[in-house]
């Protein structure tokens, strides 16, 4: 990546200021310095979801591209997090475009066989994943983050804080109110 210098100066600074930079002046050295700081961390959630290490690599570079436009949009005071959670839906995004993709093939034999019985296909749990995931997106920020990391990455409350920059404490009441909030929103939209 040609963009990224090794520049101590700008490697010094914040993620807000690294932030500013790049809004003010559309500086992609600032934007690379910062997003190569969390790299791998970008690339770990990539490999998690898609379990393929070139098409997480992909995702990496594809969502660098994203991060270019999102970034000059989006006010974000939690840079770290904030990524997590622009990773997390690319490759929800991505999983969910390549299985509308997926292809059968039917053997002739396979379709004429009389003992083959028609079954209903119950999609409940997609239905309720759904609806979980329209959920998620009404929580604040902070609870769907920490509600994210702790119940759908396996996170102890210590790696979400570390993670997150929030305080222990914080992290406690975000998970609890966003559990909360997320039981009351799943049972409300469930009836429908």
């Amino acid at each position: 990546m040609k963009f990224i210098k090794n520049n101590a100066r700008i490697q010094e600074q914040d993620d807000a200021a690294l932030i500013a930079r790049y809004k003010q002046s559309g500086d992609l050295e600032s934007l690379g310095v910062l997003y190569n700081k969390y790299m791998h961390l970008v690339f770990g959630v990539c490999l998690n979801y898609l379990k393929d290490e070139e098409q997480s690599k992909d995702a990496v570079m594809q969502i660098f591209e994203e991060l270019v436009l999102k970034l000059k949009l989006h006010e974000v005071q939690n840079f770290k997090s904030w990524l997590h959670v622009l990773s997390r839906n690319h490759c929800l995004m991505a999983l969910r475009k390549n299985s509308k993709n997926t292809t059968v093939s039917l053997e002739d034999t396979f379709v004429e066989n009389t003992d083959f019985v028609h079954l209903d296909i119950d999609d409940t749990k997609e239905t309720k994943l759904t609806v979980m995931e329209k959920c998620m997106e009404t929580l604040p920020e902070e609870q769907r983050v920490s509600v994210d990391l702790f119940y759908l990455q396996e996170k102890c409350y210590k790696e979400v804080a570390d993670i997150t920059g929030y305080e222990m404490l914080k992290v406690k009441s975000y998970i609890q109110n966003g559990k909360r909030n997320l039981k009351i929103c799943i049972e409300k939209n469930s009836g429908e």
